[in-house]
């Protein structure tokens, strides 16, 4: 028999209090967005570990190699205390390197974080409404995202080399924006047969909720300690709802391929852009007589459509 093992612990959730602030990112016309504080750090954390030396604990019950899911949450926490980064993935990439570094039976790991973001809450300053800088309320809409694998490099015999790591794949990301336009969008001239009851929309208010992933096409742009080429998932997030705003759409399909296309113009330094979008249509519940645009909408069925892309960049030709 063949076996493919892996093991780890999910939802390792910390809060880390004053970590460095996100500064000299490159700013964009569609987002206001230009850092953080980092006041608060926040994240849930999988780890999952991969590599033959823990196979013997499950064929023989041998446990010599295996380093405990407990410990793996402990030595997180020890991590998230000496980052001095700013971003999500600068920090999957520092805890994956010292894994590797401190647990030679480890060959590969995949971490993957969700920020667990907090704003300002509000506050008065010299008698004026302001933002606090000690106060702060969970925000429980979208978030950023990141999944890392990272290995150890094969080459070489030396101490240095068998302690060396590489970050094989990277993907950024923007999760469960729930977005809707009232106006602005259609659905016609799709296929008809006797299955078929839904009514063809000149304009429709479009709900969707939505994912958006991208990779660099150089890693260190997100985890390195020059910013400048890092492209923050807030800033994401306004260019997808700038897009969403002004783009007149006659399917889903077609408005996150605009998106796609947009995100690359505006970000060179993306190889990949990708998205899973879900229809959430609201269904007509009463509608005016006198004004077209007075609707009363209800929630949907249980069922909903599902759409996916991903842009890749062409690779330039020999």
């Amino acid at each position: 028999m063949n076996a493919t093992i892996d093991y780890g612990k999910a939802k390792v959730t910390f809060y880390r209090t004053y970590a460095s602030p996100l500064r000299g990112i490159a700013r964009i016309p569609e987002s206001d967005f230009a850092g953080r504080d980092n006041v608060l750090f926040a994240a849930e954390v999988d780890v999952d570990v991969y590599g033959d030396n823990f196979l013997p604990a499950y064929t023989e019950g041998d446990n010599s190699n295996v380093v405990a899911t407990d410990t793996m949450k402990n030595f997180l926490y020890a991590m998230a205390l000496e980052y001095e980064g700013a971003t999500l993935e600068g920090f999957l990439a520092f805890l994956g390197e010292r894994f590797l570094e401190t647990y030679p039976q480890m060959s590969t790991l995949r971490l993957r974080a969700r920020e667990r973001p907090f704003g300002a809450a509000a506050a008065l300053k010299d008698g004026r409404p302001a933002r606090s800088g000690v106060l702060f309320e969970r925000e429980r809409g979208d978030a950023g995202v990141a999944e890392l694998r990272v290995a150890r490099h094969e080459a070489g015999a030396s101490a240095a080399a068998a302690t060396a790591v590489a970050i094989s794949d990277l993907r950024s990301g923007r999760e469960d924006l729930q977005l809707i336009k009232v106006t602005g969008s259609s659905f016609t001239r799709f296929v008809r047969d006797e299955y078929t009851t839904l009514p063809e929309t000149v304009d429709r208010p479009l709900y969707i909720h939505l994912d958006v992933g991208w990779r660099y096409a150089d890693t260190t742009d997100a985890t390195g300690s020059d910013l400048s080429r890092y492209v923050a998932s807030e800033q994401v997030r306004d260019h997808v709802e700038c897009t969403f705003h002004e783009f007149n759409s006659r399917s889903i399909q077609h408005l996150v391929h605009e998106m796609g296309a947009r995100l690359l113009a505006r970000f060179p330094q993306l190889s990949e852009v990708g998205f899973e979008a879900e229809n959430r249509l609201w269904e007509t519940a009463r509608r005016s007589e006198s004004d077209f645009r007075r609707v009363v909408y209800t929630d949907p069925h249980a069922t909903y459509g599902r759409i996916g892309l991903v842009l890749r960049r062409e690779q330039a030709g020999p």
